[in-house]
């Protein structure tokens, strides 16, 4: 029953070059993304994948696991799946670099989705969409799920479209976070496939997943959702990170 955490992390962020390396108070962000999956209670060992020397020298610097791998993977999925098939593990614990307070709980959630029923292939999380500017940010993606949490769609346009928006409740859906759990065979197999056009279009590896008709659970979390993808959101992660008390740091 054996769960490992792997941290994509490339240097060449179109976005935020250097990303993984940007601190956050005293640490570099990629230390903060594996301290916090690092404490869950249900992972076993953490590893970041790193297609750069700088990262990789900076994870070994504080103590932490990581490896080297191509630099020619498209997607994270793709960068998992090299460093997966070495490992001898049940799940697969897919945490983004850009989440650099994930939560304990958040990382329980999704793995137990897949724990509580073998069907399940992949899992991830979501949690509530706080304001309309989150909303119509393409840099916070969205998700929308059948009745069974399931996902129906993931898109960084604002879904779901409110046609009389006079009419719709103040409700702005829910945001995807950057986690998937995989069980390992799954991930072998779906990164074995090419990629396909509405991953490409998006930018978003799990319709890859979608599009071949495999489902994904979605867990309903609590998480504050501090994600990092523009030199902007560092400052908010900056000041998030300041008005923490040290007992609730990765809590």
């Amino acid at each position: 029953m054996s769960v490992v955490a792997i941290i994509p992390a490339r240097y060449g962020s179109t976005r935020f070059p250097g990303k993984p390396l940007a601190r956050i108070g005293t640490k570099p962000m990629i230390q903060h993304v594996y301290e916090s999956t690092a404490t869950a209670d249900l992972v076993r060992r953490t590893v970041v994948a790193t297609d750069d020397p700088r990262i990789l020298d900076a994870v070994r610097a504080f103590g932490g696991e990581a490896v080297m791998t191509s630099g020619d993977h498209l997607s994270g999925t793709d960068r998992l799946a090299e460093v997966a098939g070495g490992l001898d593990a049940q799940w697969i614990v897919n945490v983004q670099g850009d989440l650099p307070f994930i939560r304990t709980e958040t990382i329980r959630a999704s793995v137990d989705c897949l724990m509580r029923d073998p069907a399940v292939p992949m899992a991830t999380a979501r949690t509530p969409i706080a304001s309309e500017e989150e909303f119509l940010n393409p840099n916070v993606v969205k998700v929308v799920t059948d009745r069974q949490g399931f996902a129906c769609y993931f898109s960084r346009a604002p879904i779901p479209f409110h046609r009389e928006p006079a009419a719709a409740p103040v409700q702005w859906g829910h945001r995807h976070l950057g986690i998937y759990v995989y069980r390992r065979d799954f991930l072998l197999r779906i990164a074995a496939m090419p990629a396909v056009a509405l991953e490409l279009a998006e930018g978003l590896e799990q319709l890859r997943a979608l599009h071949h008709g495999f489902r994904i659970r979605v867990a309903d979390v609590a998480e504050t959702g501090v994600e990092v993808d523009t030199p902007e959101d560092l400052k908010r992660a900056e000041a998030y990170w300041n008005r923490l008390q040290p007992r609730e740091r990765y809590g």
